[in-house]
């Protein structure tokens, strides 16, 4: 399904959410579970992977999302793409602070975990061979390289090849023109 027919699907959705339609809100969620399960991926730190299975902050985050949707559905501060992520990753963002005992350093923290660098290395270069030592290296080679950018190139890349994100709704997560 493309974004602009999976957008309408959603608006439609939520209409029927609106009407108290809860059958409506289980297709909803259905309906964004694989993307929220690659967000949580793609922004779980690697120490976390272990202790953590990333479904199980999903079906936290829809938890939030189904107590939270009715104030979703009266003020619409965003698209709903864009709330249920915010949501999602204030989830992962407590699940994290929960499981760690003690705390890195500012200067060798770089917050954003391999899966992402994986991602992003395999959108800028499908045609690599497959093989898992190679894919391996690029993304080592990728995760590298996005520690050498600023925290904002990094957030885009991730943004738009990580999560899939358009333009516009990467500007509107990090609040920058869509240029």
């Amino acid at each position: 399904m493309n974004r602009s027919s999976s957008a309408t699907q959603t608006e439609r959705l939520l209409e029927l959410v609106s009407q108290g339609d809860e059958r409506a809100l289980e297709r909803l969620l259905a309906a964004h579970r694989p993307y929220l399960r690659r967000l949580i991926e793609l922004h779980m730190e690697d120490d976390l992977h272990a202790r953590v299975d990333p479904s199980d902050i999903v079906q936290e985050a829809q938890i939030v999302v189904i107590r939270r949707i009715d104030d979703f559905l009266s003020r619409r501060p965003m698209s709903f793409r864009l709330w249920l992520r915010s949501k999602a990753l204030e989830k992962l963002v407590e699940v994290s602070r929960h499981h760690h005992a003690k705390r890195r350093t500012v200067e060798r923290d770089v917050s954003f975990s391999s899966v992402s660098s994986f991602a992003i290395a395999k959108q800028v270069c499908p045609s690599r061979p497959s093989s898992a030592m190679q894919q391996q290296e690029l993304a080592q080679a990728a995760h590298q390289a996005l520690a050498t950018m600023s925290e904002t190139d990094r957030e885009v890349l991730i943004l738009r090849h990580g999560e899939s994100l358009s333009n516009v709704e990467a500007a509107e997560v990090l609040g920058i023109e869509p240029d």
